[in-house]
């Protein structure tokens, strides 16, 4: 199991204070403005938008106890309708399975759609590496795919770029001179892309939601390119998750309101797909052939441990907008697949074995519960950040201690009234002098990276006793 992108070896906080004014720039506005539209739409549209979130979570915790009862039937409503089912542990055998099908097919050109599942296994890598000519079809997937790049996002793969980065991307790679209107940038792909559509073998996808009930598999795009990518190939393969399953067409009702509001601020997304099998004799095109197949790859361990909330995810990307530490460090910070808060819970667990790698994300989080409070399924993502904070140090993982102040001091001031009190006097001292000049070298290690704000503490139990006297 191997969910990690090339690392650049350093810890976050480092890596946030090496990205260029660019980078931070698009990343922070971007998230900025994506999480203001949200919260603007979610309070406009709904009386009560935290209940609907709360409902929400509900459905998605029921279906994740109760996959034992919910995946055999989609499995059988998807072999209804014509679908044939496989079933990968890991991620060698989801490329295996899905090499072998374009093998059996022929398939030597596949254009894919956006797929964090198919990140997840380097699924693009695989292919390469055995002649098959894959195009991501998603304009922000093809940017990061000609520049030889990673998504820094789960939604927007290249909110750390600029248009202007794009415009050199493009002329470098011979699609046109230098423009950087997104118009011209827009219509550029669009060109480049329709004679990879019509000569494509194949076409693999994702899946935002599989419903049990119907057997249906629903895709979310603002662009459109899952359907031109299965409009001519003759083949469909989707890499699914094992928690992507829902219910019933009822309850896809309440994932479909809020999915879209809390990813891009749109009331509803351009295209939202309902594909219930390979194509039909009435209909004019779409694949002979549909196979999906369902990922496991560490999904069941996480299901039997203490985070298992952590699979409700709907890879909305809300709690990345909203996150200091996200809007700060980007993306590739995370040194993984999964950046932000959802990465720093979901990236560990999905390591397995490699979890002391990446036992440092959890810590990359001022805990102020502003993911909790923007995820559209109620995930308690502080809480499990505790949790795997608690598992490094039980583990005695090396990178969960990395920049990490000695606490044992801290536990014997604040036991101890009298010295505590003293403390507090200190404090103000403290502001009349630069933090990095901290003498203790524990303490100064970790100062020497960090600006603190003014001391403006000591003045509560003041405060209480005057408004007592009243």
């Amino acid at each position: 199991m191997n969910t990690e992108i090339p690392s650049h070896g350093q810890p976050i906080d480092r890596f946030a204070a090496a990205i260029s004014g660019e980078v931070y720039e698009s990343v922070h506005s971007s998230s900025a403005i994506k999480s203001d539209k949200r919260q603007a739409l979610l309070a406009g549209d709904y009386p009560n938008p935290k209940h609907l979130r709360e409902i929400a979570g509900q459905i998605k915790q029921h279906t994740l106890e109760s996959l034992d009862k919910y995946l055999p039937q989609a499995v059988e409503s998807l072999e209804r309708n014509g679908v044939r089912v496989h079933f990968a542990a890991n991620g060698e055998e989801a490329r295996q399975i899905i090499g072998s099908l374009l093998a059996a097919r022929g398939a030597k050109k596949v254009v894919k759609s956006k797929s964090m599942a198919t990140e997840e296994i380097h699924l693009n890598d695989y292919l390469a590496a055995n002649g098959v000519d894959c195009i991501e079809t998603d304009l922000g997937e093809f940017i990061v795919q000609i520049d030889g790049d990673h998504p820094s996002h789960i939604v927007t793969p290249i909110i750390h770029k600029n248009r202007r980065q794009i415009a050199k991307s493009f002329e470098k790679h011979g699609l046109g001179a230098y423009n950087d209107d997104p118009e011209t940038i827009t219509r550029r792909a669009r060109k480049f892309m329709r004679d990879k559509y019509m000569s494509a073998d194949a076409g693999i996808t994702g899946a935002n939601f599989v419903v049990a009930e119907t057997g249906r598999l629903v895709l979310v795009t603002n662009e459109g390119n899952s359907r031109f990518s299965l409009a001519a190939p003759k083949l469909h393969i989707a890499l699914v998750g094992i928690e992507k399953l829902v219910p019933s067409d009822r309850d896809l009702s309440v994932f479909l309101n809020l999915l879209v509001r809390s990813a891009t601020g749109q009331q509803f997304t351009a295209y939202t797909e309902f594909i219930s099998g390979p194509h039909a004799s009435g209909q004019p095109s779409g694949p002979e052939e549909m196979h999906v197949v369902f990922l496991d790859n560490g999904r069941s361990d996480i299901l039997a441990g203490d985070c298992r909330e952590i699979l409700r995810c709907i890879r909305c990307g809300a709690c990345l907008n909203i996150c200091p530490v996200y809007r700060q460090a980007s993306g590739h910070a995370y040194r993984s697949v999964y950046p932000g808060p959802i990465g720093a819970v979901l990236s560990p667990l999905l390591a397995g074995e490699k979890f002391p790698s990446l036992a440092d994300l959890p810590k990359a989080s001022s805990l102020c519960g502003a993911c909790n409070d923007a995820c559209p399924v109620n995930i308690p993502i502080p809480d499990l950040l505790l949790r795997l904070r608690d598992k490094g140090k039980r583990e005695h993982a090396p990178l969960a201690s990395r920049g990490v102040p000695p606490m044992g001091g801290f536990a014997g001031l604040a036991s101890q009234p009298a010295l505590w009190k003293g403390a507090l006097l200190a404090g103000h001292v403290m502001n009349y002098f630069p933090v990095e000049w901290v003498p203790v070298p524990p303490l100064s290690k970790w100062t020497a990276q960090r600006t603190l704000p003014e001391f403006r503490g000591g003045e509560f139990r003041k405060w209480w006793k005057q408004r007592r006297q009243r």
